[in-house]
């Protein structure tokens, strides 16, 4: 039975609340990523961003400590792309995604084998990095010593895939220039065993969007994590009175989590920077929720690289990028009011602050 009908507003408003784009929240940076669930990290200074439009006076030394301590990891994870997120909840998310990795090996990494057994690949690999970290190019190079013929690249990608690994700092710190360099997540982390397995690690990931990104429909839980047939298991996580069934502005069939209730339609949004590769808008089947469809596809890059997101009264307005000199670019995509204009300025030169506060690189 289907519950009652949310506004866009209203949809909007909650999603932002929950992700603290409303308001900036003074916590530990680590209760806001275990929040968001993690934060997309191919991009390695994402994170630091998506942080800091969330957390009052987030300072980035706090995210490196977090990184060097090894309570946090950037690993392949869901949809198999880099997460920045706690260990722990990396120790049990890592198996949920194992078909999508393991799709990504035998269909991209596979076929571009001359004669190498990829068991064999992955058994040298697990080998070569136990005890140690290699970047990514000596991993391949002495694979490729043990198999000859075979491109390194090729083989880096299957132990990537086939293995739990976790790319190591300097790399994904805020200073962090280095190329991607690996461990094995038990040797880098400590041995352990995952918190919850199967189906109740598939219901604890879905309790964990929904509280997070909540109220969305099947497609946008199943789009985020990369999972696929969560349908049944989302109906018995209602029948079970853990979820509630709602109808979205245009007759989306909606869940969350029973309890949680909805933000005020009317609360004020003011104008965010979101992060480039943000999961409030970049990996979302719901990405109507705050933003227009056609507005978003101008924000759309052939090389699949993200802009920053401008946000006004709480949509997409335009984009932002760095101008390489500590500077930031902003490119609105429609028109906003003088008020949001002096809103998104005033959060440009946050921004421009919190660049400026940082040591250049070295």
């Amino acid at each position: 039975m289907t519950g009652e009908t949310i506004t866009l507003r209203q949809w909007n408003r909650t999603l932002l609340s929950r992700q603290h784009l409303l308001d900036r929240v003074d916590e530990d940076a680590i209760e806001v990523l275990d929040r968001c669930v993690g934060m997309q990290s191919q991009d390695p200074r994402a994170a630091f961003f998506g942080l800091w439009s969330r957390v009052e006076g987030f300072d980035s030394s706090e995210l490196d400590d977090l990184l060097m301590e090894r309570e946090l990891v950037r690993i392949a994870l869901l949809r198999s792309t880099v997460f920045l997120i706690d260990a722990e909840d990396a120790r049990w998310i890592r198996p949920l995604a194992e078909p999508i990795l393991r799709r990504e090996l035998t269909e991209a990494h596979m076929p571009r084998l001359v004669d190498a057994d990829p068991s064999q690949v992955l058994a040298d690999a697990a080998r070569l990095l136990a005890g140690g970290e290699l970047s990514g190019a000596d991993l391949g190079k002495q694979l490729a010593v043990r198999h000859p013929g075979e491109n390194p690249s090729t083989l880096t990608g299957i132990a990537r895939c086939g293995l739990p690994l976790v790319q190591v700092p300097p790399r994904g710190l805020w200073r962090g220039r280095a190329a991607p360099t690996y461990r094995l997540f038990d040797e880098w982390v400590g041995p352990g065993e995952p918190a919850v397995e199967g189906d109740d690690a598939r219901a604890d990931l879905i309790r964990l969007y929904l509280r997070g990104f909540g109220p969305a429909t099947v497609k946008a839980i199943q789009t985020w994590s990369g999972l696929t047939g969560l349908r049944p298991l989302v109906e018995k996580l209602e029948a079970d009175w853990e979820l509630v069934r709602l109808v979205g502005p245009h007759g989306e069939i909606l869940y969350d989590l029973d309890g949680l209730g909805f933000a005020d339609p009317d609360t004020p949004a003011p104008a965010r920077l979101v992060a480039p590769f943000d999961h409030v808008i970049g990996v979302s089947a719901d990405r109507v929720r705050v933003a227009d469809p056609e507005l978003f596809r101008r924000t759309v890059t052939p090389n699949g690289r993200s802009p920053g997101f401008v946000f006004a009264d709480g949509f997409l307005a335009g984009t932002w990028h760095l101008d390489g000199e500590g500077g930031v670019r902003v490119e609105m995509l429609r028109e906003v009011t003088k008020a949001e204009k002096r809103e998104i300025n005033a959060e440009v030169e946050r921004l421009r602050e919190f660049l400026a506060a940082e040591p250049a690189s070295p």
